[in-house]
């Protein structure tokens, strides 16, 4: 296919990215067309309605405005001014929603002063996959991404809103929270961001720290005085994981103000850009002289454009599933496929934990999102005839926020990056594909993070060390039994249904010791890494799963297994028909073993989770039926 003439971004559009985005439309046309109707429906109902609320019986709406204040229960009851939703995430255990405390109050007076009213229309869940590392409540941590989508969809079923404010920040929840806001794609959706933390011990100094205290060379004060450095005040982790993989990912698909995804908690202009989130959520109603529903924003291009930022960022593998429920939610059936392609032309543009030394900070501080989109988009990776929440196009994300006289005022950014260790420019890559590859083999599908890895162990052929649960693999660690040889660790029989697919992170500072000894070793699994691992080699979302009968269930100990990250290959090197006589070793626990921690109640989500590879979700392709 022949270059486009511009993407309305300032460059040439990048032919394989045109070509795996008009697959994208292709593919999804039937289920985007009924997804499309039905929000095409839902808007022109508002806009002969008027405010949502307005539709209400007298019962529901007294019932809708009873605990409010004087002013807003005027407003409320009047029917004239648009509703905005808040929908958070706050708690005051996790450091990165703690700061949205304050976040109702001040969203509620930008709303009035704009010449809307605000409610605060539920809270959703926030587990941190930090804390649960390791622990049973690590098997619940995917399935809450589908929590938190009903969640949003039961704050937003009252039909009292022509908007939504979405508080959300880590894993799960932006994901969530997405889906949820999706399926009320007439609403426009603002999300607003908390920032991240300032920066602490370094990345690397902790990370040595854990390998040590793996090693037993430092015990559990010295670890937990490293860690507390690290993770020290409000706001997000530092380290580039699958939170701010989320936050790069939202301001690309124009869902965040510009500039306004890495600012820190407790800033004034922190708080500035709060109040500007809650005052463009009501210029964006159907009332409003700029609507800009959700559902029209998150289109083909929007998803090609997440992925790209996820690419070229090297951020978290967990998005190879979340990008593609969060399409799904709109219509868009995106594929493994598709990543595998933009993959092969995507550079690596940044280095942060843990695929380098710098933290998040030190991005915003070299240019951050607005050089990176910048620098994209003048490549023509980036599509920018796009519609956000900021204005038609995407280059409204070039412009770099300040503060002046108390609010924030946007300038467009024309320099480029001012620490090539941190953020280069397409020009200069530190790789020329993105740090994310798909492997392919007689094993299934899986995906690799490279980005982290060395040159040196991207390849690997060892014999198989079979294991159905992470801690045995930590048992025959401490006990030495590892020691001295080159394997591949297969860990199986944690998929999405055999129990909530938890991430295995817990496993990498005994992995990365063998490494750093001069072992030859890999990871292989079912299951998922956390968004900070990457320096050991890995094939991780193996699909089909171990408990849907998957190749990776005929594993036996000593089987020679090819991992080639580099060829996007994984091959268990046993005869076809040597394979085709096993049977399928292990299984997933049962409902009746299954329990504790509140897992038993996630009983029907384990029945019912779909492959990584379809999302790892429990929610249909939208529009789907309709387009029967």
């Amino acid at each position: 296919m022949s270059d486009r003439p511009d993407n309305d971004g300032g460059g040439r559009m990048n032919p394989a990215i045109q070509e795996v985005t008009d697959r994208l439309i292709e593919r999804s046309r039937a289920s985007r067309t009924a997804y499309l109707a039905r929000l095409d429906a839902e808007a022109e109902a508002a806009r002969r309605r008027g405010p949502a609320r307005a539709g209400l019986g007298c019962a529901n709406l007294a019932h809708g405005f009873a605990a409010a204040g004087k002013t807003d229960k005027l407003d409320l009851r009047a029917g004239v001014k648009p509703g905005v939703a808040i929908v958070s995430s706050y708690n005051d255990m996790l450091s990165a929603h703690q700061p949205y405390e304050t976040y109702p109050a001040i969203l509620k007076a930008a709303v009035r002063e704009a010449g809307g009213v605000a409610q605060f229309a539920g809270g959703v869940p926030a587990m941190c996959d930090g804390i649960t590392q390791g622990r049973a409540g690590m098997e619940l941590s995917l399935y809450s991404r589908e929590v938190i989508a009903m969640a949003t969809a039961i704050a937003l079923s009252h039909d009292m809103f022509d908007a939504s404010l979405m508080l959300g920040v880590c894993d799960k929840i932006v994901p969530g929270l997405l889906i949820g806001a999706l399926h009320f794609g007439h609403l426009p959706a603002v999300f607003v961001p908390a920032g991240p933390m300032s920066s602490g011990l370094p990345n690397k100094v902790k990370a040595r720290t854990r390998q040590l205290f793996a090693e037993g060379k430092v015990g559990r004060a010295e670890l937990l005085d490293a860690e507390s450095k690290s993770y020290h005040s409000p706001g997000t982790c530092t380290f580039y994981g699958t939170a701010n993989s989320n936050q790069v990912m939202i301001e690309v698909m124009g869902l965040h103000l510009p500039g306004s995804t890495f600012v820190n908690p407790r800033t004034e202009l922190r708080e500035a850009l709060t109040r500007a989130a809650g005052r463009r959520a009501v210029e964006l109603t159907a009332h409003g002289g700029e609507y800009t529903p959700v559902g029209r924003v998150v289109d083909e291009k929007a998803i090609v454009n997440a992925c790209v930022a996820l690419l070229a960022t090297g951020g978290s593998t967990n998005h190879t599933m979340h990008i593609v429920a969060i399409a799904a939610a709109a219509g868009i059936e995106l594929l493994w496929d598709d990543l595998a392609a933009l993959s092969k032309v995507v550079p690596l543009l940044t280095r942060m934990y843990p695929n380098g030394q710098a933290d998040v900070n030190h991005f915003q501080a070299a240019g951050g999102m607005q050089v990176l989109i910048g620098d994209l988009l003048d490549a023509g990776l980036l599509h920018g005839d796009v519609l956000t929440i900021a204005g038609h196009g995407l280059e409204h994300y070039r412009s770099a926020v300040e503060l002046k006289d108390g609010e924030p005022v946007w300038e467009e950014r024309t320099g480029g990056s001012t620490d090539l260790d941190v953020l280069r420019p397409v020009s200069d890559a530190f790789s020329p594909d993105g740090g994310i590859h798909m492997l392919n083999g007689n094993l299934g599908r899986a995906v690799s993070k490279v980005s982290a890895v060395k040159e040196e162990h991207l390849v690997i052929e060892a014999p198989a060390k079979v294991f159905d649960d992470q801690l045995d693999l930590l048992r025959a660690f401490e006990a030495g039994e590892l020691d001295g040889q080159d394997f591949v660790a297969v860990i199986r029989y944690q998929g999405p249904s055999a129990n909530g697919m938890p991430e295995l992170h817990k496993l990498t500072p005994p992995m990365a010791v063998l490494l750093d000894r001069g072992q030859r070793v890999a990871i292989v699994t079912d299951g998922r890494m956390s968004g900070a691992s990457g320096k050991v080699p890995a094939a991780i979302h193996l699909s089909p799963e171990a408990a849907h009968g998957g190749p990776i269930a005929l594993v036996q100990d000593g089987d020679p297994i090819r991992l080639d990250s580099a060829a996007g290959t994984l091959e268990l090197l046993v005869p076809a028909e040597e394979l085709a006589a096993r049977t399928p070793q292990g299984a997933p626990l049962t409902d009746a073993q299954w329990v504790g921690t509140g897992r038993e109640l996630f009983a029907a989500f384990r029945r019912t989770a779909g492959p990584a590879e379809r999302g790892a979700g429990i929610f249909a392709l939208n529009g789907h039926e309709g387009a029967r």
